[in-house]
């Protein structure tokens, strides 16, 4: 196990031990200049930073990176990280405000910076084997004196690879020209695909191995043929809506989708925190301006 709440404690207990392994973990062979990449280092302890012999240039572990400006020490970014990590169902704004001391302004910047570490920056190799397919809507509330959908909700589509990854995303429609392309787009032809009877996903047939289950008639299972995989990741997201956030808006539902997919993919993964230490030093910066401006 590469840490627990203990460990980490006993490990990460003042700043210079965090800086530490930061450095350890962007330069594991050894510091080097980000602008003329000599090796030829010198450190300046009083202020936190290095400087280049060859090209005089000075820097920190934290400079270019989501940590920049931050006020917040080290010790208490390495906890929340940590609790959004092993929290099952992931931990609030209000919460973590509670458990590092800090006012819920803080935290919810602090929870919002740290998901943008865990998005997915470019795609991975297309979904393959037998590939589960499902939509579905989240937050807000249902309206039983309309006709049609769930208004006030955000659409969401999930696909995950049977003993592979989840991939989930927030979508405008979960209309036939949105669904289809995003599937083509992430899911290998020579997968199989599982998804329910609706009749979108019936133009699958052409591509792809296809097979569906009718929930209308409480079919569940059939033979191989079910969506139960990808239903039990939403079921988990949804409780963590209302056990955890209680309400989330749609500007933000794609952040929180990241968190839930890389907390969900790194479940069985030991080093789950150390990699999330990664990703935060490879994310850019983050203003607080980006998440408060109203959408277009």
């Amino acid at each position: 196990m590469d840490v627990n709440l203990i460990s980490l404690i006993e490990q990460y207990r003042d700043e210079e031990k965090c800086r530490d392994r930061l450095t350890s973990l962007k330069w594991p062979d050894g510091v080097k200049c980000p602008r003329c990449g000599s090796e030829k280092i010198s450190r300046i302890k009083k202020r936190d930073q290095f400087d280049c012999d060859d090209c005089r240039y000075q820097f920190s572990v934290t400079a270019r990176t989501i940590f920049h400006d931050s006020h917040l020490p080290l010790w208490k970014w390495f906890l929340a990280a940590y609790l959004m990590c092993e929290s099952r169902k992931g931990i609030s704004a209000n919460q973590l405000k509670r458990s590092l001391g800090v006012s819920y302004k803080t935290a919810w910047y602090l929870c919002h910076r740290i998901r943008k570490a865990m998005e997915e920056a470019t795609p991975g190799p297309k979904l393959n084997g037998t590939v589960e397919v499902d939509e579905t809507y989240v937050g807000g509330k249902y309206d039983k004196r309309r006709k049609r959908g769930p208004w006030e909700k955000q659409a969401v589509m999930g696909m995950i690879a049977r003993h592979g990854k989840l991939e989930v995303k927030a979508i405008p429609t979960n209309g036939r020209k949105v669904l289809i392309p995003i599937v083509e787009d992430r899911i290998d032809k020579n997968a199989t695909v599982m998804t329910d009877e609706y009749a979108v996903y019936k133009s699958l047939d052409k591509e792809y191995h296809h097979k569906a289950v009718n929930h209308h008639k409480e079919e569940w299972v059939r033979g191989d043929a079910h969506t139960n995989n990808i239903e039990n990741a939403w079921s988990l997201f949804k409780r963590s809506i209302v056990g955890s956030f209680h309400q989330i808006s749609s500007k933000h539902v794609e952040a929180y989708l990241d968190e839930f997919e890389w907390r969900f993919n790194g479940r069985n993964n030991a080093y789950l925190f150390r990699d999330t230490l990664i990703r935060l030093l490879n994310a850019p910066k983050m203003e607080f301006k980006e998440l408060i401006t109203k959408s277009a």
